[in-house]
């Protein structure tokens, strides 16, 4: 017993570095901007002296930051769902592949990550425009007479952040399905069943935390990103990020864009636990 107390005290020094990192660098950033959003307005600093709610009850009461809100939800589902449809063929692929090309298809996911956001958004913005390669290929196939709009609207950056966080997806995705056993698939399979069925029935139930895994950080990657909104999405394709940054340093507002970043955080954490819900539902109910 003598020697479990100092193990345990070792064991708790080793936590203490990330804990501090956590502390300094999570918590007390969220605590400073749930302050700064009770605090009342000023023309002549950050804010006032006193406290209030005018905050929450001015950014739940205007309608139109509701609808952004919700857009930009609705724009983390789309992106989430794309990346999904797109990522988990891939990485099953690459968790059951066995060949020398494993390394440039690694190269070709982690392609993305290599470029500068910036650098990707201005490429887009080259694809996307009116005048863009997509436009331009389509008419020449005889597809359209007009251009159609893919920017300054949600397409385009629908389209982007699906490009930008499809590896967030397919990482914790591909580490999840090597660790599934083929051999399990052999055995549904030798027990008459079809490659499909032995998916939906063996693969697919056992991959669901890195559905989840992969989900959640492009979820929250795509309601949180400020420069593809804010190039791609122009005036109509604007989101609570971008409402948040023009809040704080365009109009010098800091008190009601922190309240927006915590409606914003919590619209996140009320999704992420209904789709952990959802998810954890429908696993149980597969056959």
């Amino acid at each position: 017993m003598s020697g479990a107390a100092p193990d345990a005290r070792r064991a708790f020094l080793l936590v203490v570095p990330a804990l501090a990192l956590l502390v300094a660098f999570f918590v007390l950033p969220y605590f400073s901007i749930i302050i700064m959003s009770f605090r009342e307005p000023a023309t002549q600093g950050v804010h006032g002296g006193g406290f209030t709610l005018a905050n929450y009850v001015s950014a739940v009461g205007d309608t139109f930051i509701l609808r952004k809100l919700g857009e930009t939800m609705l724009l983390g589902v789309g992106v989430t769902v794309i990346t999904l449809l797109l990522g988990y063929p891939v990485a099953y692929h690459l968790a059951r592949m066995r060949s020398r090309w494993n390394g440039l298809l690694y190269t070709f996911i982690l392609a993305p990550l290599l470029v500068g956001l910036v650098v990707r958004t201005f490429g887009w913005m080259i694809i996307l425009s009116n005048g863009g390669v997509a436009n331009q290929a389509l008419s020449w196939l005889g597809i359209i007479d007009d251009p159609l709009r893919l920017m300054n609207n949600y397409v385009g950056v629908t389209i982007a952040l699906a490009h930008v966080l499809l590896p967030f997806l397919i990482l914790p995705l591909l580490a999840n399905i090597q660790a599934i056993n083929p051999e399990v698939e052999t055995a549904a399979r030798s027990l008459g069943a079809s490659r499909w069925r032995a998916f939906w029935r063996v693969t697919l139930p056992l991959s669901m935390p890195g559905i989840q895994a992969g989900a959640i950080l492009v979820f929250v990657l795509s309601i949180s990103a400020y420069v593809t909104p804010a190039m791609l999405g122009g005036g109509s394709g604007r989101t609570m990020s971008v409402l948040v940054v023009q809040y704080l340093v365009e109009n010098f507002r800091w008190p009601a864009g922190a309240a927006l970043a915590i409606i914003l955080a919590v619209a996140a954490i009320v999704t992420v636990a209904l789709f952990f819900a959802l998810t954890h539902r429908v696993t149980r109910k597969l056959p």
